[in-house]
């Protein structure tokens, strides 16, 4: 969903994409790569003002066996270690690389606010988030390395189709206390900040969030509304925990008011500034 949204962005702004796919490539803006054998020709890196690296195994896939839990860290290494590998060797290195990461650094915070400076939490996440950005560092040596900690992003996509059929039913409600922080972002404020730090000279952390932080309450009741659904059936922590173990924690239960800091003091403008600005064009289509 990123990738295509911000392709499209960029091919609009007279940027020439390369795409990396795993299968035979279709034209010449694809190059065949393999990250879990490490595979991947240097010389399609040879030149680029930017690599900007997206891929995982998505979290939302539940449950977490200890298997999938396997797939979830070793699938971000492989990508990111064989794109910094091949940096590396390349006879021009690109000029930055754009890793994406995400929230679960911080683990479950409460109420703190949650800057790039804050320190690394506690859990499963953490601990991968951790590793990944550690391997996406490799590459300071030679190109500037900025890892995208992104929140829920509110797009077609991802996270939000289950919690769309969960509010046309009906269903939406308060998870678990509903007092708990869900960083959020648009899809279009996504794209233009991968954008922004692509063009900026920021490194190392940049939270990707919306600046008005909301709770998991005020973003299901607004789903609802904008999807004139209503408000008010209760998911019980206990039962949450019960289904789902360590993943309701820290996918669902877990708490972090994480805020823009480095984007803002870098002059980045979001357009949907509100979870009611973001829901209202997610509805509406755009």
């Amino acid at each position: 969903m990123i990738g295509s949204a911000l392709a499209e962005r960029l091919r609009a702004s007279g940027d020439e994409i390369v795409r990396l796919v795993r299968r035979p490539p279709r034209g010449e803006d694809e190059v065949q790569w393999e990250p879990t054998a490490g595979i991947l020709d240097p010389a399609a890196l040879n030149g680029a003002d930017a690599v900007v690296s997206l891929a995982g195994a998505p979290t939302s896939r539940l449950p977490w066996t200890p298997s999938y839990k396997k797939v979830i860290l070793e699938s971000r290494l492989d990508v990111t270690r064989t794109i910094v590998d091949a940096i590396h060797v390349a006879q021009r290195p690109p000029r930055v690389l754009v890793s994406a990461s995400a929230v679960g650094y911080y683990g479950d915070r409460g109420d703190e606010d949650l800057t790039e400076s804050s320190p690394r939490g506690d859990g499963f996440l953490s601990a991968v988030v951790d590793a990944w950005e550690a391997e996406a560092w490799r590459a300071s040596d030679v190109a500037r390395v900025a890892f995208v900690r992104t929140g829920l992003v509110v797009g077609p996509s991802g996270a939000m189709p289950p919690l769309r059929l969960l509010a046309l039913a009906g269903l939406a409600g308060p998870i678990g206390s509903g007092r708990q922080w869900w960083p959020w972002i648009s899809l279009h404020d996504e794209v233009a900040a991968i954008d922004h730090v692509v063009g900026s000279d920021l490194s190392g952390p940049v939270n990707f969030a919306g600046p008005t932080p909301a709770t998991e309450a005020e973003f299901m009741r607004t789903l609802a509304r904008e999807l004139r659904r209503p408000y008010g059936v209760p998911a019980p922590a206990f039962a949450l925990r019960l289904a789902l173990q360590d993943a309701a924690q820290e996918l669902m239960l877990g708490s972090q008011r994480m805020l823009p800091a480095a984007l803002l003091n870098d002059g980045f403008r979001f357009r949907d500034e509100t979870v009611g600005a973001a829901l209202a064009a997610y509805a509406g289509g755009s």
